[in-house]
C-alpha cells in the first residue's frame, strides 16, 4: 500500500513558528510531527510514500531526504506556486499513487491509531463500489459538532451522533480521476457528495488524537509526550 502525507498547508494559525519552518518540521517530543507518521507507517509496513509539499517544502526534502533513514521510500509532489488545498494535492500526485486504494494522513495531527489496519481496510475498498474509508474521532473541544455520522460502518450527513473526521483515510484513485491535477480543491464536497450516494465506509476511533492546529496545542501535545515518556522509563 501506498501512503500520501499533505505536507503543503501554510500553517497560518501557526504563525509565527511557521514563517521560517513548514508546519510538518514542527517538533513534538524531539521529533518532527511529520516523522511520527513516518515512524509508525514504516513499523506497519507502510513504506512506500508520498509527500507533497508547497511552503518552505524543500527544507521537508532536505530534512527526509529519500526516506531511507527511517527504511521508507520517499517520493515528492511539489505544489508551485501555490498549495492546491487537499483534493487539488491529491489530484496533483495522481500518478504517484498508483491504480489501488491508497492512504492518505494529514500531516498536522498527531495519533496513535494503528496503521497496520490500513491495508486490510483497502482491501475491503478495492473489493466494493465504495470510494473513501473514513476514520473518525471524538469531537475535540475545537469542532464540537463534528462532522459526519457514523452507522454500521458507514458514513451519513445527517444522525447522530456525528464524529470528527481524523484526517487519516483511504481513497479510491477514481475518486480525484476527473480533477484538474493543476488546479486547487477542497476534499469535503467531493466526500459529502460520495457519502450522499452511500459509498463511504468510516470506523470510529477512540485513541489518542490531536489536530495540532495552534501554538497552544503544539506547546501541550509536547508536554503531553515528554510527560509519556517520562513515565515510561522511570
Amino acid at each position: 500500500m501506498i501512503a500520501m502525507i499533505l505536507a503543503a498547508g501554510r500553517g497560518e494559525r501557526m504563525r509565527p513558528l511557521t514563517d521560517h519552518t513548514p508546519k510538518p518540521l514542527l517538533r513534538v517530543a524531539g521529533r518532527p510531527l511529520i516523522v511520527w507518521h513516518i515512524e509508525r507507517l514504516v513499523r506497519a509496513g507502510i513504506t512506500e510514500l508520498v509527500i507533497n509539499h508547497a511552503h518552505l517544502g524543500q527544507q521537508i526534502e532536505e530534512a527526509l531526504g529519500d526516506g531511507g533513514a527511517f527504511g521508507a521510500r520517499i517520493r515528492y509532489s511539489p505544489e508551485r506556486p501555490v498549495a492546491l488545498e487537499t483534493a487539488g494535492g491529491i489530484a496533483h500526485a495522481l500518478h504517484l499513487l498508483g491504480a489501488a486504494p491508497f492512504a492518505v494522513i494529514n500531516g498536522d495531527i498527531w495519533c496513535d491509531y494503528d496503521f497496520a489496519r490500513l491495508p486490510a481496510h483497502g482491501a475491503v475498498l478495492a473489493n466494493s463500489d465504495d470510494m473513501a474509508h473514513l476514520v473518525l474521532v471524538n469531537n475535540p473541544a475545537h469542532h464540537p459538532n463534528g462532522d459526519f455520522c457514523l452507522e454500521a460502518a458507514r458514513l451519513r450527513l445527517a444522525g447522530a451522533p456525528k464524529f470528527t473526521f481524523s484526517g487519516v483515510g483511504l481513497y479510491k484513485p477514481a475518486l480525484f480521476a476527473d480533477l484538474d491535477r493543476n488546479a486547487a480543491a477542497p476534499l469535503a464536497p467531493l466526500l459529502r457528495a460520495q457519502i450522499g450516494r452511500g459509498r463511504v465506509r468510516g470506523e470510529h476511533y477512540s485513541g489518542a488524537w490531536v489536530d495540532v492546529g495552534t501554538p497552544q496545542r503544539l506547546e501541550q501535545l509536547d508536554k503531553d509526550l515528554r510527560a509519556q515518556q517520562n513515565t515510561r522509563y522511570d
